[in-house]
Parts: structure tokens; sequence; C-alpha cells
């Protein structure tokens, strides 16, 4: 299965980073600007992967139906998804990039895991829905950068994960064939960008996969860190 890999494709949020704490803070603060509620992180968990775009609107979307808005005056009822996105969008960059790493973690066994794909020769390149700018900030404020030739984000290419477009452009950027790629990431968007554009694909067992068991999800392999996934290809 990992015999003829000649590249890796790695996934950030929730895979390498766990940075719903990012998320957090930069949505409240963004809500708290809206005079909106905060949000919950387990909606957050549920939410995340889809881009920053998705993630905005589906909170701004529950945040409004929340009873304690919902029975505020007129005005405020008079608020949509719609009319709050664009500023909400402006808050929300304003932030992040200013928070971006601070209330994060990088995951065990990345650093080690990412030190043997290295050694190995192996072209290495980040790919996430999250915003170029935010992906590049992050990795390094975690020191992580280092470890890719490649970085690109859902701002990319014109579609997104779970398209495949963004997996054979990067296959495409790297000079290799989906077919010898690896894609490594915690969700559905991941394994079902992968199998569409022919990459084999690991899933690792933690991360935020939208509430849902991430087994359930098509994949090749499962481990339970990027060191483990390491070891199986240099075994």
């Amino acid at each position: 299965m990992l015999a003829g890999i000649k590249a890796v494709i790695v996934d950030l949020d929730g895979t390498m980073v766990d940075t719903l704490g990012d998320f957090e803070e930069a949505l409240n603060r963004t809500l708290a600007d809206l005079d909106l509620p905060p949000v919950t992180r387990a909606l957050i968990e549920r939410t995340v992967g889809k881009g920053s775009e998705h993630l905005i609107r589906s909170v701004l979307a529950h945040q409004l139906a929340l009873p304690e808005v919902t029975g505020l005056s007129n005005v405020c009822q008079a608020r949509s998804v719609d009319t709050l996105y664009e500023p909400a969008w402006q808050r929300y960059q304003h932030h992040y990039l200013r928070i971006n790493g601070e209330f994060s973690a990088v995951y065990p066994g990345v650093v080690e895991g990412l030190a043997i794909l290295k050694s190995m020769r192996l072209p290495m390149a980040c790919l996430t829905n999250k915003p170029l700018a935010f992906a590049q900030g992050l990795l390094k404020a975690k020191a992580l950068d280092g470890y890719f030739g490649w970085v690109f984000g859902g701002d990319s290419f014109e579609r997104k994960k779970p398209d495949p477009m963004p997996i054979l452009g990067t296959c495409a950027a790297m000079g290799v064939e989906p077919g010898r790629a690896l894609m490594v990431g915690d969700s559905q968007n991941d394994a079902l960008a992968s199998r569409a554009a022919g990459c084999t694909v690991a899933l690792v067992t933690y991360g935020y996969n939208h509430g849902q068991p991430v087994a359930q999800a098509p994949h090749d392999l499962l481990v339970d860190s990027l060191l483990e996934l390491a070891q199986r290809l240099t075994s």
C-alpha cells in the first residue's frame, strides 16, 4: 500500500495542529464585535474543516437562531447571515491574524513524524482549507514551515476539499502522479478528495471530522500519530 509513495501531502487543522482554541478565540471576539453571544467549542468542532466562509456562515446562522437573539428587538431580528457575513469576515480576519497559533498546540508525534519523512527526502506539501495567509502564519508560529516545500490554502485553488482539485493541483506542483502521493488528514474532506484524485489516504484517529467517527470515512490507513505513519513508511 505504501511501497510506491513518492510524495506526501499533509492537512493542517486537526492533523498537525489542534487549532480549536484559535478558532474559538477569533470567532468569539468577532461575535462580540457584532453583539452576538459566544459560540461553544463543540459547535466549532462540528463545523470547522470546510473553509473559513463555511465556518463563519454556519456560526452566524447558529447564533442568530438562539432564543436570546431571536427574542430581541425587530432591528436585531432583521439581521441575517447575508447581511452580517462581510463584517464578520473582516473582523474574523483581523482577530485571527493577531492570535494565529497563540491558542493552539501541535499534536504529539507530529514533529517526530515530519522529521523522519524529511530524512526520507520525500517531497512534502501542506494542503489545507484554511486561507493561505492563516496557514503560512500558523506553520511559522509552530516551527513547522521548514518541513514543506509547498503550502496551499483554501484560497489557492478555485475549489476546496472535498473536491479533488486542490490535491490534483498540489500533485502537479510537486511533479508527482496522484497515484504515487499519500494524503494525510483527519476528516472526510481529506478522504473524499483523495479518493476522487486517486491518492492513497491515511487518516489520523484524532482531529475534528464534523463530529463523526473518522473510521467511517474512506481510507487506506488509520494511524494514531504522524510518527506512527512515518514509521510505517520506513518499515
